[in-house]
């Protein structure tokens, strides 16, 4: 596992694509998968959060996403589509890591884009996997999806 800035070292057109999907709509919008205590999967809407390099996610205390990743860490994020057929999509896949010293949190809180609270519980994403999918040829017959990917050393 890789923090952002060592993905961003090893695949930097990757890293950039990214970024500019996870904060194509002004704020970090993402869709966050965890593993739920009985082994489902379980899936919500999430704020990433860039900052110092680094990848984070907020969570509430109340939330099950809390819990999940607290308990098994395993995490995917997902970017948010553009409400357009053919739209670029981004999935990271990896460990989360709660974030509890008083200085990075309050980084973290300060280089958020929505509305984040104190309360809320920081987590880095540390990253395994990474897949940008285009499409081609949208709405004819002959639409594709193209992949490119990349894995963190030694995964």
């Amino acid at each position: 596992m890789v923090t952002w800035k060592d993905f961003a070292t090893a695949s930097p057109d990757l890293a950039d694509t990214g970024r500019a999907l996870l904060t194509q709509f002004g704020v970090g919008l993402a869709f966050l998968a965890t593993v739920r205590g009985d082994g489902a999967p379980r899936l919500h809407p999430v704020c990433p959060v860039l900052s110092r390099d680094r990848l984070f996610v907020l969570i509430t205390p109340e939330s099950p996403k809390r819990r999940d990743l607290e308990r098994d860490g395993h995490y995917a994020l997902q970017t948010f589509p553009q409400p357009k057929a053919g739209s670029d999509e981004f999935y990271l896949a990896g460990t989360a890591v709660r974030v509890d010293g008083a200085s990075e949190r309050a980084a973290i809180l300060r280089d958020a884009r929505h509305q984040a609270h104190a309360s809320e519980i920081a987590f880095e994403l540390l990253i395994d996997r990474v897949m940008h999918t285009r499409w081609e040829d949208v709405l004819t017959p002959t639409m594709r999806s193209v992949h490119r990917t990349w894995r963190a050393p030694g995964s």
